[in-house]
């Protein structure tokens, strides 16, 4: 036999199985009802496959939501710092304890001296 006619004999082969299985002719050979459970555990596999595949598209999509929420509260946090530093400064808590009586001092502070006898008493 030719090397043609080998390749054609194998042609001829794939395109009736493809032919069995679209028609699913295939199914009812009692060879076929011998390999049920390894067609279970095929199913089960792609069952598994499919869950999978959409537990990561979950995992990314929360991830990404993730990610935005810490982009925003960083940006939150930046614009509190800055607002916090500006309150804070010295000229500002002075402008704003002004109006209940409080002044700012114009006198520097005197340092307070302690003999180690005077502790003693």
């Amino acid at each position: 036999m030719s090397e043609k006619q080998d390749i054609g004999k194998k042609g001829w082969k794939i395109g009736r199985f493809v032919v069995n299985v679209l028609d699913g002719s295939f199914l009812t050979r009692e060879n076929m009802v011998n390999n049920v459970p390894f067609m279970g555990f095929l199913f089960l596999l792609a069952i598994l496959y499919i869950s999978n595949s959409y537990y990561a598209e979950k995992n990314l999509r929360h991830s990404a939501k993730l990610n935005n929420e810490l982009k925003e509260l960083k940006s939150e946090f930046i614009s509190t710092r800055s607002e916090l530093m500006f309150v804070s400064k010295q000229s500002e808590v002075a402008r704003a304890v002004n109006p209940i009586g409080l002044h700012e001092s114009v006198a520097p502070p005197k340092k307070i001296v302690v003999e180690p006898e005077q502790l003693e008493r």
